[in-house]
């Protein structure tokens, strides 16, 4: 007498347990290094003073200015009209737009006061200058 084994019946469930796991390990990455994605990359030393507003507007730009006198629009170097021109044009996609302006406090002050003089002339309203913060000035 022969004996007929049985084959073990086809599993077609697909395991999502792994596929779930990588999903949350990449939300928590995502998560953490967000909001470093917003801070400066160019290295600027802030003047100092006694307090300091944390901004963070989607609808803002980045004006930095270095110690050298070299302008930066949210990373990209500007000459002044380079910086006049892509903020007319931000301007017309929005005009609430504000600025953020962080210049170097090694830098000569006529630099920011060009700066400031454009922003104006171009009509926006929301200007904020980011310093460093000393509680014991």
């Amino acid at each position: 007498m022969r004996r007929r084994y049985q084959t073990p019946p086809i599993v077609a469930d697909i395991n999502i347990t792994p596929f779930t796991d990588v999903i949350l390990v990449l939300l928590i990455i995502f998560m953490i290094a967000t909001p470093l994605l917003s801070q400066n990359s160019i290295e600027v030393k802030l003047p100092e003073a006694a307090s300091r507003d944390v901004l963070d507007n989607p609808k803002q730009v980045q004006i930095v200015i270095t110690a050298e006198g070299v302008v930066y629009l949210d990373n990209k170097v500007m000459s002044n009209k380079e910086l006049k021109d892509q903020l007319t044009a931000l301007l017309k996609k929005d005009p609430d737009l504000k600025a953020v302006v962080a210049a170097d406090q090694g830098c000569r002050f006529q630099e920011v006061v060009k700066v400031m003089d454009i922003l104006r002339v171009l009509g926006v309203k929301g200007l904020n200058l980011s310093t460093k913060s000393n509680q014991y000035l």
